[in-house]
């Protein structure tokens, strides 16, 4: 059975929906935190996104893939760089990141048809 990142995402937004209200304080400092990471600086926000990808793609984590995925595509993301990108994750990652390196193929697929709103 195939994976759908949209139902994945989606999912996992409503259970961090209940995080933000059982351990606001924590959830608060993660958002502060992603804010100031994913800012643009030396590396652009892309730039950053797509870093952020290639850990999710290394940790095998699908709602990172989605939620990231859909960041880049907001992001004005080519296809060419996503590519570029998961080469080197399968570079670094061998099997493994080979193996979710193409869950992100799917996942840019599915969502760059309705531009990842």
């Amino acid at each position: 059975m195939s994976k759908s990142f949209t139902t994945i995402t989606s999912d996992v937004a409503k259970a961090l929906g209940t995080l933000r209200k059982e351990i606001p304080d924590t959830m608060q400092g993660f958002n502060a935190l992603s804010k100031a990471a994913l800012a643009s600086g030396a590396l652009s926000a892309l730039d950053k996104e797509l870093i952020a990808l290639a850990i999710g793609v290394a940790s095998r984590c699908d709602a990172c893939i989605g939620f990231h995925v859909k960041a880049l595509i907001r992001l004005g993301v080519s296809r060419e760089q996503l590519m570029e990108t998961l080469g080197v994750c399968t570079y670094m990652g061998g099997g493994p990141s080979l193996m979710y390196a193409a869950e992100a193929v799917r996942a840019y697929e599915e969502f760059a048809v309705g531009k990842a709103t």
